[in-house]
């Protein structure tokens, strides 16, 4: 699906913000991915001795009263606190004020994958031991998934669209390029836009646990996580927030905003094959690079770097790989392909956020991100995945996608600027 018969407008990033295992803020974060650096561990949130997988990538020393009322924090979830903060970092990145003229035209777009789950799981606690009565009025407005924009929206005065795409692993991708579309077309000015994304929880980590979709490497959390490595074994599950601001160009440079990058093109399909395996030889993961491409009218061989979805698991990475030889061909080789999951384990509905404020800041800085734990190639795994330690190059057209269960996929092509 492409928007080629409309009026194009130029849109581009001028605020990151972020929140991951890494750190609290966008400094702390790029710094940890240069640095090659693992933000994965031991779970500290609850006693996971007895369940298969005992560690995740949990946001450190994260202090909601930094970025909200204290008397508020209890009445959110832990996705929506990191969706304010990191929208905080990224408003204050990009300089933009909301005012009472221009409220209007500025608009939120901030999804999660799962929303509330560990206020959930607390408020049933609380329902079981202590009755209907104990259950706290701010129990749904602090849980369902729309609440994170909604905040936003309120703490801004962003009164333009406010959505919340739900799609699992594809959500912040799809809420960055929806918003995108929004400016391209006129219905918005300006737009905080991205997802995030908190259930590092018994419920889930036991889910994901039932469906052996993680890694057991309980030995060595911070090697874990190896998209493409031969011994890759499931994803680490990981939480945080990344968010964007998108402006339409022409307004950007005449406020003299500081432009990381423009965003160029934006492609959505479905797999249609399975509720959580991939096509097992990438077809949706081939056919929305393509249509990414379409809608930026660029050839494969303008890319020069790919922020993969890259999970680290067995059938995932090689269908990604085998689905950016269908897209690419010979220039497959040439790419350079990473994934920051190796970083920061999976965000599951933050992850494209996340990733494509990597993207943005890789563009800007021209340093690729590393794939760390790379040891033991994958023979069927053969592109240059940027092994280990972060590389100065020169690209101009950069690619991120995301992938999630239902068949869902997301790609996202950033320009320098």
């Amino acid at each position: 699906m492409t928007l080629s018969s409309e009026p194009r407008r130029r849109v581009v990033v001028t605020g990151v913000g972020l929140v991951s295992p890494l750190g609290v803020g966008t400094e702390a974060t790029w710094k940890g991915i240069l640095e090659g650096r693992s933000g994965v561990g031991p779970i500290t949130r609850f006693d996971a001795s007895e369940f298969s997988s005992r560690f995740a990538g949990e946001v450190p020393d994260f202090d909601p009263t930094l970025y909200m009322d204290k008397k508020d924090v209890k009445k959110m979830d832990f996705f929506i606190r990191y969706a304010l903060a990191a929208s905080q970092f990224a408003m204050e990145d990009s300089g933009f004020q909301v005012t009472d003229e221009n409220g209007h035209r500025v608009g939120v777009v901030i999804g999660s994958g799962i929303g509330g789950l560990p206020l959930i799981e607390s408020m049933h606690d609380t329902l079981r031991e202590r009755g209907p009565s104990r259950i706290s009025p701010f129990f749904i407005p602090g849980l369902i998934v729309n609440m994170a924009a909604g905040q936003v929206s309120i703490r801004y005065g962003a009164k333009g669209p406010s959505t919340a795409p739900c799609t699992a692993c594809t959500t912040g991708l799809h809420a960055i390029g929806d918003a995108y579309r929004l400016i391209r077309t006129g219905a918005a000015d300006v737009m905080i836009a991205g997802g995030t994304e908190s259930v590092v929880t018994p419920l889930a980590v036991g889910g994901f646990g039932a469906m052996r979709a993680l890694s057991v490497r309980n030995d060595d959390p911070s090697r874990a996580s190896r998209p493409w490595d031969r011994d890759r074994d499931g994803f680490v599950i990981g939480e945080g927030a990344g968010i964007v601001v998108l402006e339409e160009y022409e307004a950007a440079r005449a406020r003299d905003a500081h432009i990381y990058a423009e965003v160029v093109g934006y492609g959505m399909t479905s797999d249609a094959y399975h509720i959580s395996a991939p096509h097992p030889e990438g077809d949706g993961a081939a056919s929305v690079m393509t249509v990414a491409l379409e809608d930026a009218s660029l050839p494969p061989e303008a890319i020069g770097y790919i922020n993969a979805h890259g999970t680290s698991t067995p059938l995932g990475d090689l269908g990604e790989v085998k689905a950016i030889k269908k897209v690419f061909g010979d220039h497959a080789y040439k790419l350079a392909v990473s994934s920051t999951k190796s970083c920061t384990g999976h965000l599951l509905g933050a992850a494209g956020g996340l990733e494509t404020g990597l993207l943005a800041l890789a563009l800007e800085h021209q340093i690729l991100p590393p794939t760390i734990n790379y040891e033991t190639p994958d023979p069927e795994c053969d592109l240059d995945f940027v092994p280990n330690e972060a590389r100065p190059t020169d690209f101009e057209y950069g690619l991120t996608n995301s992938f999630g269960f239902g068949g869902t996929n997301g790609a996202l092509i950033l320009k320098r600027v």
